[in-house]
């Protein structure tokens, strides 16, 4: 089964965003949309986001799935704003949970704050099953960069989230809360038993070495060349590799807005009484 892929690239965050669509039934899902948001006056706008649901109105398609891959540290979901405009349930991997867990005690949200995933409409066990119109689907688990990650196998194409990357960029950090590099090792080895032929879309590219930014590769080509993680590399060189490179690595800069949001489905926060919502932010360091 073929699934025609569109590709909508937010350049702020270096995100793919996608809609793949079954060319029989005209049923398409979106994965990883992407809502704009600016950390220092904190507005938010739904440009990426109207995008998408402008070309699935274009194109006659409906809309039954808003798939996220994992709960992003680098932006901030659009599920709600595009459920509300095109339809589709929000999914996304039971390991959710772990991370609501996580960030609960980390941003101090109280018990108030419910972690069992109910702010999504599904979640998907591990290599459960669904359909996209007629195309076969798979929500995959591909943990280690956090513990939630999923990667979905529709059809003859393969959505990575943030597991791997283009094969010059390599895989992603493991240094996030629940994040482990000998567990992601094995996730992408996974991946790669799947058919060379199969098709890679990434969640995010940023053009390393001044190229262009690209989306799509293939099992094929990661084996045989992923700069991280290519057939040869043995568990302890990548989880080496992998922890040298994280120490060097900065937060990234939407971590905690991201977060915020995309534990609770793409929704910020309860308002408070002043009808406005806020993000917290953890301070560390001299106090009075």
């Amino acid at each position: 089964m073929t699934p025609v892929v569109n590709p909508f690239r937010h350049e702020p965050t270096g995100t793919w965003s996608y809609l793949v669509a079954d060319p029989r039934t005209r049923m398409c899902a979106i994965i990883d949309p992407v809502l704009d948001f600016d950390p220092k006056s904190g507005r938010s706008w739904t440009a990426a986001a109207d995008a998408i649901a402008s070309f699935v109105r274009d194109q006659s398609l409906t809309n039954t799935w808003i798939l996220e891959t994992h709960a992003h540290a680098d932006h901030l979901s659009a599920a709600p704003w595009l459920q509300a405009a095109v339809g589709g349930q929000i999914a996304i991997g039971q390991g959710i949970r772990a991370v609501q867990r996580a960030f609960r005690d980390i941003l101090n949200l109280g018990p108030e704050f419910p972690v069992d995933g109910r702010q999504f409409d599904r979640l998907f066990a591990d290599d459960e099953e669904f359909a996209i119109g007629s195309l076969a689907a798979r929500a995959i688990p591909a943990p280690g960069h956090t513990s939630d990650s999923l990667a979905y196998l529709v059809g003859d194409a393969l959505f990575t989230g943030d597991s791997i990357f283009m094969p010059d960029s390599g895989t992603a950090r493991c240094d996030f809360p629940g994040g482990d590099a000998k567990v992601l090792y094995a996730s992408i080895r996974r991946l790669y038993e799947l058919p060379a032929s199969t098709r890679v879309f990434v969640c995010h590219d940023y053009g390393p070495g001044g190229r262009e930014p690209r989306c799509e590769t293939t099992i094929g080509a990661q084996r045989a060349g992923n700069v991280h993680l290519r057939d040869g590399v043995t568990e302890q060189e990548f989880v080496e590799l992998r922890t040298r490179r994280d120490a060097g690595l900065e937060l990234p800069t939407l971590l905690y807005p991201s977060v915020q949001f995309n534990i609770r489905g793409g929704r910020p926060p309860p308002a408070e009484s002043n009808r406005r919502h806020y993000l917290k932010l953890p301070f560390s360091g001299p106090t009075d």
